[in-house]
Parts: structure tokens; C-alpha cells; sequence
């Protein structure tokens, strides 16, 4: 059973924030902020739409980094030089403490390898279900409810260098979601049909393959 979380989406440009408000529409506990990072309200986590390599020196990732200090892309680094041999996978996140009450942790999940597109691939999915998993685990090993991670910012994953739709970086998101809010209670080949169908398809049109 997934633990409930608030979702915050957030881009500054109204057309983002427009395909989250419609993809994310029916789903539970979702806010949609039109809005720069900076100048985000407090929260408990904010996953950042990385690199493999934990180099976070444009972007979004630059604001994080320049918002919380160079020390919290070094601790990232050395994270995935230890864990992962020095390349994170796509489909990989993990949780990294900032040392600040008000903003105490991030997610850093990488959507690629290096900067270039990701369109016409899952990485969109794959990088926002590995966050909603990197959030749940933490969740469940903590015992005292103010360490659990309750409300989580997302940027539009794959929007910037990953040059993805914003259309289907919602969708993609969307369904990620979906599939975390409503997890299987039995493993067969039925349930893995209708998934990758909800991953790969935007109602009958093939958008992933």
C-alpha cells in the first residue's frame, strides 16, 4: 500500500503547468505551481532531474545547487561514486539530506545518461516512479513521522535538455503517479500488459517505443 504523499508540480511557463493541471487532473493531492524553484515555499523534498553523473551545473539542478551549496553536489557525487560505480541508472533515485529544516531532503533522479533529447523513450516514467519509490522507502524506514517525507516538488522531468513534449512529460508523470497510488496485489502478465500500455500509449496513439 503506497503511503499518501502531497504532490507539488511545478514550471514557471504556463503551458507546462497547463498539461499538469489536465494529465494530473483526477488524481489525488497534486498542486500545480507556476513557479521557479526559487522561489518554492518550504517542502521536504524536491527531486531533481539529473544527469547520471550527479554534474548538476545547469539547469534546474543549478539552482538547487546554488540555493543549498556546491557541498550538496559533491555529497550527490561521491553517493554515486560509492553506490554506483560512478554512473547512476536511469530508473535509479535516491534520497540526500540538505542539512535545511525548512527544505530537508532531495531526490536526485537522473531522466539520462548525459544532456541530449529523451523523447520517444520511458525515461520520463521510468526517473518519477524511481522517485515515488526513493520517497516511499524512506518513508517506511523511518519511525518518527517528522523525519517521513510528506510533501514532494517535482520539475517537469525531461522538459529541458530531454526536449519531451510537455504534453507527454505530464502524461508520463501522470501515469508513474497512477501506477504509485495503485499498486498491483498480484503479479501476472495481464497487470504487466496493461502497464506498459498506460506507459507507451497516449490513448491509442504509440508514443514510446
Amino acid at each position: 500500500m503506497a503511503l499518501p504523499i502531497d504532490l507539488w508540480l511545478i514550471h514557471p511557463e504556463t503551458e507546462m503547468c497547463d498539461a499538469f493541471r489536465d494529465r494530473f487532473q483526477d488524481l489525488p493531492r497534486v498542486t500545480v505551481l507556476e513557479s521557479r524553484f526559487e522561489d518554492l515555499p518550504p517542502h521536504d523534498c524536491f527531486v531533481t532531474a539529473a544527469n547520471a553523473f550527479g554534474i548538476m551545473n545547469a539547469g534546474i539542478d543549478a539552482a538547487v545547487v546554488h540555493f543549498h551549496g556546491e557541498d550538496l553536489m559533491r555529497r550527490i557525487q561521491y553517493r554515486i561514486m560509492d553506490a554506483y560505480l560512478g554512473e547512476q541508472p536511469i530508473g535509479s533515485s535516491f534520497i540526500e539530506p540538505t542539512g535545511n529544516a525548512d527544505y530537508p531532503f532531495v531526490a536526485h533522479s537522473p531522466t539520462m545518461r548525459v544532456p541530449g533529447s529523451i523523447s520517444g523513450t520511458d525515461k520520463v516514467y521510468a526517473a518519477t516512479w524511481a522517485s515515488l519509490l526513493a520517497v516511499y522507502q524512506h518513508n517506511v524506514s523511518q519511525v518518527d513521522e517528522k523525519d517521513k517525507i510528506k510533501t514532494v516538488v517535482f520539475p517537469a522531468m525531461g522538459a529541458g535538455f530531454g526536449n519531451v513534449p510537455y504534453r507527454e512529460v505530464a502524461r508520463q508523470m501522470a501515469v508513474a503517479y497512477q501506477h504509485y497510488l495503485d499498486p498491483p496485489h498480484r503479479m501476472d502478465w495481464d497487470m504487466v500488459i496493461r502497464r506498459q500500455k498506460a506507459i507507451a500509449y497516449d490513448g491509442n496513439r504509440h508514443v514510446v517505443r
